[in-house]
């Protein structure tokens, strides 16, 4: 049954069983004055009618909101060049799966090797003239001792064997820079994930000045999951849980979110609540919050569109009901409750939402009474005692019916 149906008028309702009533009265008098009593039983009264019924039982109920969403990649780098050349080789095949340090791009390192070995070249010098200078100052030491060299002397070969050190440190610092240079004409990922196609090709000069960007790596395992929700449904959800209404769903862990395809499928794994945002967007009263969401397989793509099912509360206490159980109209909602000798009474309920195509249910009704699901319009007959059995859903009536026919309903409602 779906859910318009489910809040047609009281009004109408009842006139149309009552239109459908007459026509089978008028049926069975004539069935009755053609065939005598067949029907009735030993007493010559009918037997009484049969309704399917199911037994309410309370527990608890994850209250489940369905909000759009966006999938991003959990990570993203830009694979850009910090050398400047001609590109010589792509490294890597697009599409697909790379790791952290792969070699994804060679570009050309003649010009890069020719300065690693100029610096290499004057460090070898500086360590020359480091070596000479050193060499100098040790041969004074003694004999500015004897005053067999003036003391100015001395002190200006100590100067030059530290200016030659000081040679000697830019030097290396000259051959690690070159280095990291040559390095950078090798270009490699800088995270593992799935790279896209190749923004340049074979024989382009990339320029380290300018940036060029090469391609881009994606990390889609996990995936982040970017939701937006109601500021006004995050203050009445805050409400509820301060004045102890509902209680909070996940205590001590993430919530789970149920993530909901285009198509209408489940992913098949859950995702967990990341963080609910502190700001509300001026320009469209949203909060943001955001979820991870693992995707071992790749199924999931950044940019897709999903809805996450996010279960924030609970309610203790509720019970569900199959929705044609309830009778929604302007005077509030109800059902038709069969006591333990078949009587049949119209009893009013709260409804707090819907959970799975079922009704929750939290104030009107008490553990183990029998709620009619079907047959109603026997009722119509005037008979006044009914013969209760249990309620067995139709195939498609889908899987939510079949919860509530389930011979422990409070399992059910603590799902």
């Amino acid at each position: 049954m779906s859910q318009r149906q489910t809040h047609r008028p009281l009004a109408s309702r009842r006139l149309a069983l009552l239109g459908a009533a007459a026509a089978l009265a008028l049926a069975a008098c004539g069935n009755r004055e053609g065939q005598g009593t067949g029907a009735s039983g030993p007493d010559g009264q009918m037997p009484p009618p049969e309704v399917a019924v199911v037994a309410v039982q309370p527990g608890t109920v994850n209250l489940s909101t369905e909000l759009p969403g966006r999938l991003e990649a959990s990570r993203v780098a830009q694979v850009r060049a910090q050398a400047t050349g001609i590109l010589q080789k792509r490294a890597f095949v697009e599409g697909s799966e790379v790791k952290a340090g792969q070699t994804l791009y060679l570009i050309d390192a003649a010009p890069y090797e020719a300065a690693l070995q100029s610096a290499q070249a004057q460090l070898a010098q500086a360590r020359a003239q480091l070596a000479q200078a050193s060499a100098l100052a040790a041969r004074y030491k003694p004999l500015v001792a004897v005053q067999a060299v003036s003391q100015q002397e001395y002190d200006a070969a100590v100067a030059a064997e530290l200016a030659a050190r000081a040679q000697v440190a830019a030097g290396e610092a000259a051959v690690r820079t070159a280095g990291i240079n040559r390095g950078y004409a090798t270009v490699t990922s800088p995270i593992g994930g799935r790279i896209g196609r190749s923004l340049v090709t074979e024989g382009a000069l990339v320029s380290a000045q300018e940036g060029t960007q090469l391609a881009t790596v994606q990390q889609i395992n996990p995936l982040y999951l970017n939701i937006t929700q109601s500021a006004n449904e995050v203050l009445r959800l805050r409400q509820a849980l301060g004045a102890g209404q509902l209680a909070r769903a996940g205590q001590g862990e993430a919530a789970r979110v149920q993530i909901l395809l285009e198509n209408g499928q489940t992913y098949e794994l859950p995702g967990r609540l990341l963080f609910t945002d502190l700001t509300v967007d001026p320009a469209t009263g949203q909060v943001n919050l955001r979820a991870e969401v693992p995707n071992p397989r790749g199924l999931l793509l950044p940019g897709m569109y999903v809805r996450a099912r996010l279960q924030q509360a609970q309610i203790e206490g509720a019970m569900l009901l199959p929705q044609q159980a309830v009778t929604r109209g302007s005077r509030g909602d109800s059902v038709l409750v069969v006591a333990p000798d078949g009587q049949v009474a119209p009893r009013p309920v709260k409804i707090r939402g819907a959970q799975d195509g079922q009704w929750i249910v939290t104030e009107g009704l008490a553990p183990g009474e029998q709620v009619m699901v079907e047959g109603e319009m026997k009722l119509m007959f005037g008979a006044k005692v009914v013969k209760p059995v249990p309620w067995t859903p139709r195939p498609e009536q889908g899987r939510a019916a079949s919860v509530a026919a389930a011979p422990a309903p409070a399992s059910a409602a603590s799902r």
